[in-house]
């Protein structure tokens, strides 16, 4: 994904989200901001250890901000009980992304 004009890899972000404790399962997805500008967005199963809530979400990008670039560490956290896999187990990141532009229609059609 490109964020501010440079290249960012979500593997590069899920590894640092997979490097806290609590964490599971990480994905990332490119995600538009209220300016219409693409940021990272953080899809995360926690482990049963952890607890979703707004101090795991800020605790988390901080960590993330600690070992990435700035313009690198997800913006947004959302904790999910699972992600979309394929049969063999892979993330299936477009179904994430999907959901970025059905969130981006939506919220055009409601300004109109």
């Amino acid at each position: 994904m490109k964020v501010g004009g440079i290249y960012v890899s979500p593997f590069e972000v899920e590894g640092a989200l997979l490097s806290h404790p609590d964490v599971l399962e990480a994905a990332v997805a490119a995600w538009p901001d209220e300016d219409g500008l693409i940021r990272p967005k953080a899809f995360v199963v926690l482990k049963p250890s952890g607890k979703p809530s707004e101090a795991t979400a800020l605790a988390l990008r901080e960590h993330c901000r600690k070992q990435l670039a700035t313009f690198k560490y997800p913006r947004w956290i959302e904790f999910r009980a699972e992600l979309p896999k394929t049969a063999t187990g892979k993330i299936r990141r477009f179904k994430l992304r999907e959901e970025a532009l059905q969130d981006d229609h939506a919220g055009s059609e409601a300004a109109e």
